[in-house]
């Protein structure tokens, strides 16, 4: 052994023996100390401790009315240069959108008396509403941001029904007063018409020149109450946020409810059972910052050498060890609703690509994850997301974050199906199925029902363009539940949708519709009855299941006629003919021939009688007829894939 290496064992060695070392490398390495002003934030009141998000719909300046609060609060410094500061994560920065719900604690001073704002800044995109969900569980109000030049959208409208029914204070707020289009007196009519809102309660700001913004803070204090929190009872917390560090393990952001904790105190999850010794603690201002203790009205973050990322549960309550507490309530997951298959581009980065994924669910509690396995892909897995966006997302923090190239399939939704065969219900243990993968589609004899899960959808669009809109509607196979005339130009549609139908270029193809001026949003309405059906490919008789979809009867047609049309693109041609066949049950409903390489046998005769060249052509074809008969078509694999992620 060299001595340089025998130096490096003796000063490890030296530092894992102390673990007041170890924690001191690790502050040195995370945190921004300044104990003066960590102990402001500990000894704030509860009475003083407003806990509160900002909700809006998507570009409607939530992160930049963020990044004047930090500005006017002291935790940045003004003019640095850099906007959008809490968002944080690259593919945020690269698509412009808030993915990441994120935490700042701030100190103001107002009445000669200092307060505590714990801010969380959430995404605005319905596909990220699982971010919003468990944000407001650690909140006791929301400053509702409205953009004066866009008015309501659909998104606005669901955050701020999410909020009443929470029972929480709202603080409405016009942002973007500035702009030469900006009509704040029609947005606020509108508010009136569809919150009743009082227009003169409303407040009118510019978050990107900072005109108003410090009256928010102010009516933040004013009209939202102090958490209810009681410092003298065991400690107790709500787990609402977590990620991964590869030093320190998982860390868990908590909404302390009672009590206190302190490190070196040992916690208990209340799901897990698990006891955990706390290392540290810390709060975000933005950056982290080490603190002595966390008190009840204050949310931090822990440090418990939780190793396992599968241990932090979102929504778990976590309390002192050996003291029974009843668990929290109020955040509840999200349910997946679209549904695409990862695997690894080489089975050999199966567990690099596992271990990517685990720690970036971690950070998105609404992700689920299924082993699945694919004969054209092998081994993989089956995940569900809330929507389109949110999985290209994922995909992208995949890539971008743990350097992982996975293949992705095209998106898909869940059915389900009654089953009427009684030697199948036997097997099964129940006459309900659950499916989303077209191999496991049982015979149509033995379903009795088919059921499809679908969306209650609210489109908010300008009245020039509604005919183009229910049009879209209508080939969605969309019902219209309600429509409302928000004023003379905007118009509030509900329309009860197919999941399947919406998942894919439902979006793209509305603001193509509206020139990009209608807003769409969507919740969850349960399964309905529906014709679905399995349209089978079959290559030269011989059925293809990995190329096989679960379509609705009255567009299977116009989508077997396409997809046999790019399979006789990307299939190449071999020595015998193939005939691509798209069949529901027995029916072909659409097929194409890829001709065979053809050789010219018939090249080297140079005269003499007919018979001698009707003799070899005669000779090709038997030879082509018997090799038809035992030859197999070779599709390529990326033909797989390049149909699979459509």
């Amino acid at each position: 052994m060299t001595i340089s290496r025998l130096v490096g064992w003796q000063l490890r060695s030296i530092l894992l023996k102390s673990e007041k070392n170890w924690q001191s490398i690790c502050r040195r390495r995370f945190y921004s100390t300044d104990p003066t002003e960590n102990e402001r934030y500990c000894n704030v009141p509860v009475e003083r401790v407003r806990n509160f998000s900002i909700i809006a719909h998507v570009d409607h300046g939530k992160s930049t009315l963020a990044d004047r609060l930090l500005e006017i609060t002291g935790a940045v410094v003004k003019n640095s240069g850099k906007s959008q500061i809490l968002d944080s994560l690259q593919v945020e920065q690269e698509r412009g959108i808030t993915v990441k719900a994120q935490t700042a604690s701030l100190l103001y001073e107002y009445n000669d008396k200092t307060y505590l704002l714990n801010l969380i800044d959430t995404p605005g995109h319905v596909d990220f509403c699982n971010e919003v969900y468990r944000s407001l569980a650690a909140c006791d109000g929301v400053v509702l941001l409205v953009d004066a030049n866009q008015g309501v959208q659909a998104q606005t409208v669901a955050n701020y029904y999410l909020a009443k029914s929470k029972n929480l204070a709202i603080v409405p707020v016009l942002n973007k007063v500035d702009l030469k289009n900006a009509d704040p007196d029609r947005v606020s009519m509108e508010m009136m018409t569809l919150f009743d809102i009082d227009p003169d309660s409303v407040l009118r700001i510019s978050a990107k020149l900072g005109t108003g913004v410090e009256n928010v803070i102010q009516q933040v204090i004013e009209r939202i109450p102090h958490p209810q929190a009681d410092r003298d009872k065991a400690f107790r917390c709500l787990l609402f946020d977590s990620w991964f560090d590869r030093y320190r393990g998982a860390l868990n952001l908590v909404c302390v409810k009672e009590g206190q904790l302190k490190i070196g105190d040992e916690i208990t999850s209340h799901l897990t059972k698990k006891t955990y010794e706390v290392r540290s603690l810390s709060i975000l201002r933005p950056d982290e910052s080490p603190i002595n203790q966390l008190t009840a009205g204050q949310v931090g973050l822990v440090g418990c050498n939780m190793r396992n990322s599968k241990e932090a549960i979102i929504g778990d309550t976590m309390h002192l060890k050996n003291h029974d507490v009843e668990p929290l309530t109020g955040f509840k997951p999200q349910q997946p609703m679209v549904f695409a298959g990862i695997y690894p581009a080489d089975q050999s980065q199966h567990v690099a690509l596992r271990q990517a994924i685990d720690k970036l669910i971690l950070t998105d509690s609404a992700v689920t994850l299924i082993p699945d396995s694919s004969p054209a892909l092998g081994q993989g897995w089956r995940l569900g997301f809330l929507g389109l966006l949110h999985m290209e997302v994922f995909c992208q923090r995949l890539e971008q974050e743990h350097a992982a190239e996975p293949t992705i399939t095209a998106p898909s939704v869940t059915y389900k199906l009654k089953l009427k065969n009684p030697r199948l219900i036997k097997t099964l243990g129940s006459d309900t199925v659950f499916l989303s993968n077209p191999t496991q589609f049982p015979d149509p004899r033995d379903v009795e029902e088919y059921f499809e899960p679908c969306v209650m959808g609210t489109i908010i669009t300008p009245t020039q363009y509604l005919g183009a809109v229910i049009s879209l509607c209508i080939d969605k196979r969309g019902v219209q539940e309600s429509c409302k005339n928000i004023d003379e130009n905007r118009v509030m549609l509900k329309y009860f949708l197919p999941l399947s139908e919406i998942v894919l270029d439902f979006h793209d193809k509305l603001k193509a519709e509206s020139s990009g001026y209608a807003s769409f949003d969507y919740e969850s309405s349960g399964y309905h009855s529906s014709n679905i059906v399995k349209l089978s490919i079959h290559l030269n008789g011989v059925p293809v299941d990995e190329l096989s979809r679960i379509v609705h009867a009255t567009k299977v047609t116009a989508f077997a006629r396409d997809l046999v049309l790019r399979l006789k693109e990307m299939i190449p041609k071999q020595m015998i003919q193939i005939a691509i066949q798209a069949c529901v049950g027995s029916k072909v409903l659409a097929r194409e021939n890829i001709s065979a390489y053809r050789k010219d046998v018939t090249a080297k005769l140079y005269g003499g009688d007919v018979t001698r060249r009707q003799k070899l052509l005669k000779q090709q074809a038997e030879g082509k007829k018997k090799m038809r008969s035992i030859a197999n078509v070779r599709v390529p694999h990326e033909t797989f894939i390049k149909v699979l992620r459509r």
